[in-house]
């Protein structure tokens, strides 16, 4: 390597908690990064509307393979609800359908009213919005001015506070379930105060374990995979699955493990299947502590139950 020239760091496999900046859409961020990481296989978990900014999951190499776990993280927002103005896409990039006046919205009764919305509920998806319906997106749908009969989905919200009451503007923070349309939320808020309301500025402050504080943002990502400083910002698979017990396994059972084959009972080392029901997902490694693949236990029941089960084996992750 010739002096003073920084050789590309190769990015592999792993989750990279990126900010996203205004006016991209989720797919946008992808495509620039598929560009900047020089990699075929990426995606990620869970979309953020164009006017969205904040922490979104981008899972780069095999790491595209768990989306479906990542997705199920809970996540939280900063959002500016705008009161007495409600729009055709529930945020302010749509038209204004409706203006209301928001005399007499006191204090305490924003406050009442968005305690209210604590807990689990059922949610209608938004019609600009990517759910699909019969295969097509909810928003081509909208855009050719045709409003198309949707089912509503049940979502929680695990926390809401106030933060700012400043004239028509409320801003609150939200912690909630995957699912979750916040534009949504602050229309059926609005409603339920009789004045109507949309999104005036949403921001997505985390998603699981991915903190905004952390993120980085598409510039800072390709600047540091120029230097070869971005591996030390990837999350790695095993640690995005963090939260799944782990099996440990000797040699030759990890050997079988990557070319799929079922892991017998009595070749688990520890207690990890005590207690949980049949189906939950296990963490399968090495021993060296490698990720080899996702597993899932066996049917409960006495040792003789057991003994005659198999761990099945999920996705592999390793080569063989």
């Amino acid at each position: 390597m010739n002096a003073g020239v920084v050789e590309t760091q190769t990015v592999t496999d792993g989750v990279l908690n990126v900010n996203k900046q205004p006016g991209w859409t989720s797919h946008d961020v992808v495509a620039k990064l598929r560009a900047v990481l020089g990699v075929r296989r990426i995606g990620h978990a869970g979309t953020l509307d164009p006017s969205a900014t904040g922490v979104l999951p981008v899972l780069v190499g095999k790491a595209t393979r768990i989306a479906e776990y990542l997705v199920k993280w809970d996540k939280e927002y900063r959002v500016v609800l705008r009161l007495g103005e409600t729009t055709d896409t529930q945020d302010a990039s749509g038209s204004v359908l409706e203006t209301r006046s928001v005399e007499g919205m006191t204090s305490q009764l924003i406050r009442g009213v968005v305690a209210g919305f604590v807990g689990c509920q059922q949610q209608l998806p938004p019609m600009y919005s990517a759910v699909k319906v019969k295969g097509v997106p909810l928003y081509k749908a909208a855009r050719s001015g045709r409003t198309v009969e949707r089912e509503t989905r049940e979502i929680v919200v695990h926390d809401i506070a106030v933060v700012e009451i400043a004239g028509h503007d409320v801003t609150l923070l939200v912690r909630c379930s995957k699912g979750t349309y916040i534009r949504t939320l602050c229309a059926d808020i609005g409603e339920t105060l009789g004045v109507g309301g949309h999104v005036r500025e949403l921001a997505r402050t985390r998603v699981g374990p991915l903190r905004v504080e952390d993120a980085l943002t598409v510039d800072e990502i390709a600047a540091r995979q120029g230097r070869g400083e971005l591996g030390e910002r990837l999350m790695s698979m095993d640690q995005a699955l963090g939260e799944l017990p782990v099996v440990s396994l000797d040699q030759p059972t990890a050997g079988r493990v990557v070319h799929g084959v079922p892991v017998p009972w009595d070749a688990i080392r520890g207690e990890v299947g005590a207690g949980r029901p049949a189906g939950t997902l296990v963490r399968l490694k090495d021993p060296s502590g490698r990720l080899l693949a996702l597993g899932s236990l066996p049917q409960s029941g006495g040792e003789s139950t057991r003994s005659a089960s198999a761990l099945a084996i999920v996705k592999v992750f390793a080569d063989p």
